[in-house]
């Protein structure tokens, strides 16, 4: 006779069949129980529907990515390189991969703009960041940050997802799925657009992957209806649409009984509820003109050139306040003229995209501490890899891209503010000291937010998947105060 292993469930084990039966809507009520009685106790990645335990006391509850769209230049801003200076439109021998593809010699284009040191930490930081300039000692900078491609669309899925194809949950997904939302009347996880369009491969950017949909991000527009199509039809009155939803409801529930796998519509049915809940939630949230006039100014709503960024800034203010967990703001839209991917006229790139950002980030960090909510919110700064020293063409001042070696910044949070980690060369192409790949950022802002980034975990097809891949990542603990 033969015995069925004490772990499986008509013939599959027990991970599988509660991660499938706790993925239909109709298995919520079997997972609520079990988790009542304990029954994850010893086995806790069997539940993928509910919020996982920190595995240590987090130190930010939320985080905002300002995302620099197309490649900000490094040595244009905040990686000085006084070497580059001199050498400004001198033929040299260096080793480069960007979209041009492999080189060994390249013209280098010397840096545009001054560098002046700010702080009590002494940072250089270039006169396109005048306002910026005054809050370093907030600022952890990483110098020495790398990636796998030089091409806008993997290197944004690496950024985002940890992995260069697309079908992974980003990291707004992997910190909704563990730390739950704090406001059930609103997203957990909120993207806000260029005004000139959204970035190369769309939504796979801001996409949940292999988890189920509720853990994706939601597009938010700063002006006009927050949601496209939220707000009730004309005729339409609350109770009228409650009733409306409560049919469809029991409709998708029987539906949902002979679909125990299909979590996409278990995730269909919880967005027509909280579809509902945002109708009366999201345009308090997003009404800017609750704010004083001194706020406003803060962050540059009164310039023409800052109050697109600065609204965006201010609203994902609004919305960690409220309990939103991740907010992802993007500074260029897909095209050339509209984003950082400077490779014809750098000047006028840089100081389009640095004028548009600078106040209103600074504002944003100036208006987090003064409520008390940076030591709480993680920000980040940054695109998907940076520029080479060198020009791609072979006139004028744009760079290439640049995976090799590239800065971005870190605040808030936990972060050990008023520092610098890691290095490029002295002409600021390639990491040289303590190279960080992608996934230890990733790692990093994990375990700010309470993770160990080695167990956070997925189960999806047969495997733990993990936001930081099978090899695993570790954070940069001399990022962490």
């Amino acid at each position: 006779m033969t015995r069925t292993p004490r772990n499986t469930f008509c013939g599959r084990t027990r991970r599988e069949f509660l991660g499938q039966v706790g993925c239909g809507f109709a298995g919520l009520p079997l997972v609520a129980l079990l988790s009542r009685d304990g029954f994850f106790a010893n086995d806790p990645k069997s539940n993928p529907l509910h919020p996982k335990s920190p595995h240590h006391s987090p130190r930010a509850k939320a985080c905002i990515f300002l995302f620099m769209y197309g490649g900000p230049s490094q040595v244009d801003t905040f990686d000085y390189k006084p070497k580059l200076y001199p050498l400004d439109g001198k033929t040299i021998d260096i080793q480069t991969k960007g979209r041009g593809g492999t080189k060994g010699q390249g013209r280098v284009v010397g840096p545009k703009w001054t560098f002046s040191q700010y702080g009590q930490c002494g940072k250089h930081v270039s006169t396109l960041f005048p306002h910026l300039a005054q809050h370093v000692d907030k600022l952890a900078f990483v110098h020495s940050m790398y990636a796998e491609s030089p091409l806008h669309g993997s290197a944004m899925l690496m950024m985002n997802s940890g992995s260069l194809l697309s079908g992974s949950p980003c990291l707004g997904s992997w910190v909704n799925y563990g730390l739950g939302s704090e406001n059930e009347n609103l997203p957990g996880f909120v993207v806000m657009l260029d005004e000139t369009g959204g970035p190369i491969s769309g939504a796979k950017n801001w996409s949940s992957g292999y988890m189920p949909a509720t853990y994706q991000g939601v597009v938010l527009r700063p002006k006009g209806a927050p949601i496209l199509d939220l707000a009730c039809p004309p005729g339409t009155t609350r109770p009228m649409q409650r009733r409306l939803l409560d049919t469809l409801r029991e409709a998708n529930e029987a539906h949902a009984a002979a679909r125990p796998h299909d979590d996409a519509l278990a995730a269909r049915i919880a967005s027509y509820e909280l579809a509902y809940r945002m109708q009366q939630h999201a345009p308090e949230a997003v009404d800017l003109a609750r704010e004083d006039a001194r706020t406003r100014t803060l962050y540059g709503l009164d310039d023409e050139r800052t109050a697109d960024f600065g609204r965006k800034c201010l609203l994902a203010r609004r919305l960690v306040e409220r309990g939103v967990r991740f907010v992802q703001i993007y500074s260029g839209g897909n095209h050339n003229d509209h984003n950082w991917d400077a490779h014809g006229d750098l000047v006028y790139n840089h100081t389009r995209h640095a004028g548009a950002t600078d106040r209103p980030i600074a504002g944003l960090l100036q208006d987090l501490a003064q409520r008390g909510l940076l030591d709480e919110t993680i920000v980040i700064w940054g695109g998907e890899f940076g520029r080479q020293p060198t020009a791609e063409y072979a006139e004028g001042t744009g760079r290439d891209h640049d995976s090799a070696g590239f800065t971005m910044w870190l605040a808030g949070g936990g972060v050990r503010a008023g520092t610098s980690f890691g290095a490029t060369d002295e002409l600021g192409n390639a990491a040289v000291e303590h190279p960080l790949h992608v996934r230890n950022l990733h790692a990093t802002v994990l375990n700010l937010m309470g993770f160990d980034p080695n167990r956070l975990s997925y189960f999806y097809a047969g495997l733990d998947r993990k936001l930081v891949g099978p090899q695993g990542a570790e954070p940069v603990w001399d990022l962490i105060a």
